[in-house]
């Protein structure tokens, strides 16, 4: 039964989107590699999408290790500075 894989999850939608030409070649091309669909892999995108209870980078592996390294104040010149002095003896041979 069409719209029906393995889990009947919930009923399927018709989508239509616009993309520049360049995209979907690529897309197609993509999907062609990997033995699947558009429809395929916008669902899988789609479904990676955090819920909006989750906030916006809730999902990014990286972001609850990085959280709290500078305080809120520092600006990017901060950031720098640290690197320069964490690195400062890094480039020298002993």
């Amino acid at each position: 039964m069409y719209g029906m894989g393995k889990k009947a999850e919930t009923q399927q939608v018709k989508l239509t989107v616009r993309v520049p030409r360049r995209v979907l070649q690529r897309a197609k091309a993509f999907a062609q590699a990997h033995h699947t669909s558009l429809s395929r892999l916008i669902t899988l995108y789609l479904e990676r999408l955090p819920e909006a209870s989750e906030g916006y980078l809730a999902r990014a592996t990286r972001v609850p290790r990085l959280l709290g390294t500078l305080p809120p104040s520092a600006k990017p010149e901060d950031y720098h500075r640290y690197l320069e002095e964490k690195y400062r003896g890094a480039s020298r041979s002993d």
